[in-house]
């Protein structure tokens, strides 16, 4: 517990400027933890198959398509330990050996992975694979139960990385792909194309891009409702090393960049180019750090129509000085009036070889560089991009960066957390009983688990930290199935689904509500924690996610004591386990609260007890108190009677400990004294040698003498077998009792050393 209240001290105050509005922080701690094994989903894995980094959810066929590495599967959607087919998609020797000679790696590098899935128009999909440096693409339908890839194939560069380690993102945009790849096999030259037709891309400069790492790539339905008739957006998120700054050393920011869907790029200038193709620093702002985070990955969500977009993007730090992650949210008019109202800053050459870059405050070219085809274009008799004036595409050429910045919403982050960093993020939408839609957010992590999240205006709830991988095994992609309600994540060993409300986590009806999930609620008919719907919108169930308020939950006391018996000097642990991370714990002992000491030590999990002694006796309570929104709820767990064992099947009072134990302590007085007496007498007598100084051997007239004074049939052995036995004997019964010695002095239980009965002289 101590630990928990350490980590969740340090989240409170590295966002200590994040308090209030839609950014604030205050439970950066998960409620509940859900371990690898009772996370409830299903898992998949192929022997002798990696890399589970690609998927396409076709919930029209109910199949999760799934790329790996020279493989690509139909998995059963609802349930994806249920493979429906399987098909290899692997290199040739010629393509392996090629990519050996050109110095790349045979185990790992010069294989096809799977990096393009989509679904087009008619059904089919595309997808790209990286063959052996060689980028190839080709037609995948399903048919008969079976993955079926055509024969005839197409070159991937410019669609596809060649190195598949390298980033990369893509969209299908109507039957056309858009990519940001790598389109040389070393990887040195990046660009942003649409490969139709007629194939438009990024120039290969530093001002166009700048060793980017391409991340997320979004198309927004702009044209649709909109009385000024402009056109769709393709939106890509990115990083890149920064151009405009004033450093010594490299610093990469992270980018949003967007172009048209109908730019046919220049007539003269910028031909085959983009024209339309601008680019803005994401703004994602974490107290205490230097350098900007970079953006790991994206989402958007649009609920109703285009101008509801929401981009959730995940950051995290480009140095080791900081290991908090972020989640920072943009809405889509924000992000279109930096582009479309934004000035733009430019390069300017000072002396000869030192370039700064400037706001430009000068009139600009008309129409404004960088502009879709609108009905104000069209009313000039613009109506492609192909007819834009040539100043208007010099200005463009050269300077496509926004001096404003693109901030969140709230203009803080959502979220910020210390801790293993997270990787990916989709989000999902649900209403709760009261008919409110919420976001859910899914945030994937390094150490293989998943964050399940909302914001409740402007409170983040960290609702489950939920373990879906080994710690070692990040999360490298997460998609979302609306039909089945299901999250599935994969990484480079597995895939793995879960569902995105597993209400049967919350045992208790105050466990239920104060969990604040939205897609769960505490049915009071049932008696059990279940998932809502819109049948429940009465006072049968209860939930509130907003105020966490459970004064309608019956308060339940789990108070009937457990009785536990302990040994004297020995250590106990008492367990008791909270239903929530966030919550207290109070241990008591006959109504006195327990505090820290060298006798008592309070955990997480339970309560220990060192060197347990006849103070020790008691009756033990443990009770959490957690608090929602300043409102406490106590929560009795467990009690427990604890006593000290005297005998067999009984315990006894303190009282009654004290006086067996004097007695106890007399009677072993009185027998030492005895033995020690017995001792005496024997020694004195000469029936007992010398402790631990046994007697050497007799010579040969000492045993001529005991057999002349031996009668009868008892005749003493030779003088090498009674050397060797007597000696033997006398040294084992040494070692015996420096046996017992020990074991009494290490453990300190009462030893009982048997004697065997000899009833042959012939054995001494």
């Amino acid at each position: 517990m101590l630990l928990l209240a350490v980590v969740c001290l340090l989240c409170l105050w590295s966002p200590a400027t994040l308090a209030g509005g839609v950014g604030s922080v205050p439970n950066c701690m998960p409620r509940k933890t859900v371990s690898l094994k009772s996370n409830g989903g299903h898992s998949f894995r192929e022997d002798g198959v990696l890399n589970y980094t690609t998927m396409l959810v076709r919930e029209d066929l109910n199949l999760l398509i799934l790329g790996a590495r020279e493989a690509i599967f139909a998995l059963d959607l609802a349930n994806i330990t249920s493979k429906k087919a399987m098909m290899k998609w692997q290199v040739t020797d010629e393509q392996n050996d090629e990519c050996v000679r050109k110095g790349k790696d045979a185990t790992n590098q010069c294989k096809n992975y799977i990096r393009i899935l989509h679904k087009k128009d008619d059904g089919t999909m595309y997808t790209c694979g990286t063959k052996a440096f060689n980028p190839t693409c080709g037609y995948l339908s399903w048919a008969d139960g079976q993955l079926v890839l055509e024969d005839k194939q197409e070159d991937g560069k410019g669609k596809c990385p060649f190195d598949p380690f390298q980033g990369y993102t893509s969209a299908m945009v109507d039957g056309v792909l858009y990519s940001a790849t790598s389109i040389n096999f070393r990887g040195s030259e990046l660009a942003m194309t649409r490969s139709s037709d007629e194939i438009i891309r990024t120039d290969v400069t530093a001002n166009w891009l700048s060793e980017p790492n391409f991340i997320h790539m979004a198309h927004i339905p702009e044209s649709e409702n909109k009385p000024e008739g402009d056109d769709d957006k393709i939106y890509l998120f990115f990083t890149e090393a920064a151009v405009e700054y004033d450093s010594y050393s490299k610093v990469d920011v992270s980018r949003v960049a967007r172009v048209c869907k109908g730019d046919l790029g220049g007539q003269r200038t910028l031909q085959k180019k983009w024209t339309s193709f601008l680019k803005a620093r994401l703004e994602c702002s974490v107290p205490n750090t230097k350098l900007p985070y970079l953006v790991q990955d994206a989402f958007h969500l649009c609920p109703g129509n285009w101008r509801t977009c929401v981009f959730y993007v995940v950051f995290t730090p480009q140095s080791d000085s900081s290991q908090s992650s972020a989640v920072c949210a943009y809405g889509i008019e924000d992000i279109k009036a930096v582009f479309s109202k934004g000035k733009f800053k430019v390069p300017v050459k000072v002396e000869t070889s030192f370039v700064k870059w400037l706001v430009y405050t000068s009139d600009l070219p008309d129409p404004r560089p960088g502009a879709c085809i609108d009905d104000y274009a069209r009313s000039k008799g613009i109506n492609r991009s192909l007819d834009l004036p040539d100043k208007t595409l010099q200005f463009i050429k050269d300077n496509h960066l926004m001096d404003q910045e693109v901030k969140p919403l709230g203009k803080r982050p959502l979220l910020v957390r210390t801790g293993p960093a997270f990787t990916r993020i989709v989000v999902a939408t649900t209403t709760d009983l009261n008919g409110d839609s919420h976001h859910i957010m899914f945030i994937g992590t390094k150490s293989g688990s998943v964050l399940k999240a909302v914001n409740y205006d402007g409170e983040m709830v960290i609702m489950e930290e939920i373990q879906l991988f080994e710690s070692s095994q990040p999360i490298k992609i997460l998609r979302l199935s609306n039909s089945t309600q299901q999250l599935y994540a994969g990484s480079d060993a597995g895939v793995v689904q879960v569902s995105v409300s597993k209400c049967g986590r919350y045992d208790t009806c105050l466990d239920c509500v104060l969990a604040r999930d939205p897609y769960c609620g505490w049915n009071l008919d049932t008696d059990r924690c279940s998932t809502v719907n819109t049948s429940h919108r009465d006072s049968s169930v209860i939930q509130s996610v907003k105020e966490g308020n459970a004064s309608r939950c019956q308060q339940l006391d789990n108070s009937k004591p457990v009785n536990i018996s302990f040994f004297l000097g020995n250590t106990v642990k008492l367990w008791c386990q909270p239903y929530s991370n966030l919550a207290q714990v109070e241990w008591h002992v006959n109504g006195r609260p327990i505090k820290a000491s060298e006798t008592f030590q309070i955990l997480s999990d339970g309560l220990m007890v060192f060197n347990a002694s006849m103070d020790d006796n008691g009756h033990y309570t443990c009770d959490s108190i957690e608090t929602v929104l300043h409102q406490k709820y106590r929560t009795r767990h467990v009690a427990y009677d604890l006593k000290l064992w005297v005998g067999t099947g009984t315990t006894a009072s303190l009282h009654d400990v004290r006086e067996k134990h004097n007695t106890f302590i007399a009677m072993v007085v009185i027998l030492t004294l005895m033995l020690a007496g017995l001792v005496i007498w024997n020694l004195y007598k000469g029936h007992l040698p010398l402790p631990f100084c046994p007697r050497g051997p007799m010579n040969r007239s000492e045993v001529d003498h005991l057999d002349g004074n031996r009668t009868g049939d008892h005749k003493l052995a030779s003088s090498r077998n009674m050397n060797s036995n007597n000696n033997h004997l006398n040294d084992r019964r040494c070692s015996d009792f420096k046996e017992t010695d020990r074991l009494a002095t290490t453990t300190g239980s009462t030893v009982h050393v048997s004697l065997q009965y000899i009833d042959d002289e012939s054995e001494i």
